[in-house]
């Protein structure tokens, strides 16, 4: 069984940064890629930005320059660091693992106003 926790949002001004934190434990083996979600109100969720285990990464053209996906294998911990924030930033982020099965995070809110 594998766990996945993020961490790390809450409410920031536009312009400002935050960086979400994933942590996985239980039984992690092969696993294949991470990746960031989000859902904002009254939208479905979107695909944001993916690490593969190459460490290749991938981003939504919406967060590409502004957002960085990154991890740390000793903590088996994956971040996501979020700069020039806009409102229509303003989601749910969710966590995802790949390993043959798919796991998700709980989600961690985070809010882009001023």
């Amino acid at each position: 069984q594998v766990q996945l926790v993020e961490s790390g949002g809450g409410l920031v001004q536009p312009g400002g940064s935050l960086r979400l934190s994933c942590a996985a434990s239980g039984s992690i083996l092969g696993i294949v890629a991470m990746s960031w979600y989000r859902q904002a109100p009254g939208k479905e969720r979107e695909w944001v930005t993916t690490m593969t285990n190459s460490g290749s990464t991938h981003y939504a053209d919406s967060v590409k320059g502004r957002f960085t996906i990154s991890r740390d294998n000793a903590k088996n911990t994956v971040y996501l660091q979020m700069n020039s924030l806009k409102p229509e930033d303003t989601a749910v982020y969710y966590c995802y693992m790949y390993s043959g099965n798919s796991y998700w995070g709980q989600g961690t809110q985070v809010t882009v106003s001023s």
